[in-house]
């Protein structure tokens, strides 16, 4: 036991320095697009929403958790930029690139930089004891931008009712995204523990 404590300052030495130097920071930010790319793909179509469940919401609100409010930012319009171009970033049911951005998912897309960054600024300024509390606040309140951008995104697109865009928008996805906030928000909390460690 002793001696596996004592490797614990070791370990998380060069994941310190990785994050301090500059070209670090730039591997971590586009990995976190690659990530958030990886998790789009995982995802399952619905038939009564052009909106599918996916796993790229978590990555979102984790990559902002830890990453914190800038480079959570930069990587999340990074994403977007490498989408843009046509990379296979993006959900593979959606159109791709720029028609995927302007689609009716849209909405959701442009509000990852300001999803990204609401979570790290929370997580990283509120001043709860909890590092699980304020993560899932974090979660919570960013996850609040994106329910509301994507779904007032839609409602315009598509002319949709509130009764609608209620239907197509958010219910269907509340339950997946308390798990995913509970998920991020565990990650997070552990991630920053080993950090201190």
């Amino acid at each position: 036991m002793q001696n596996t404590l004592s490797t614990s300052p070791t370990l998380a030495r060069p994941a310190r320095l990785l994050a301090t130097s500059l070209s670090g920071r730039a591997a971590v930010v586009v990995g976190a697009t690659l990530f958030v790319a990886a998790c789009a793909h995982i995802s399952i179509p619905l038939p009564f929403t052009p909106v599918p469940l996916t796993l790229q919401n978590f990555a979102v609100l984790l990559v902002g958790l830890l990453l914190g409010p800038t480079a959570g930012f930069a990587a999340m319009a990074l994403y977007l930029a490498e989408g843009a171009m046509g990379l296979p970033v993006f959900n593979p049911g959606g159109a791709g690139g720029v028609l995927q951005l302007l689609g009716p998912t849209g909405g959701y897309l442009l509000s990852y930089p300001l999803v990204a960054a609401m979570a790290g600024w929370v997580f990283r300024s509120v001043p709860l004891k909890s590092l699980y509390g304020r993560a899932a606040l974090a979660g919570t309140l960013a996850t609040i931008i994106l329910f509301a951008a994507g779904s007032l995104w839609m409602a315009q697109l598509l002319h949709l009712s509130s009764s609608a865009v209620w239907t197509m928008t958010i219910t269907p996805f509340l339950p997946g995204e308390i798990v995913k906030i509970a998920a991020a928000a565990g990650l997070a909390a552990s991630i920053r523990n080993w950090r201190r460690a």
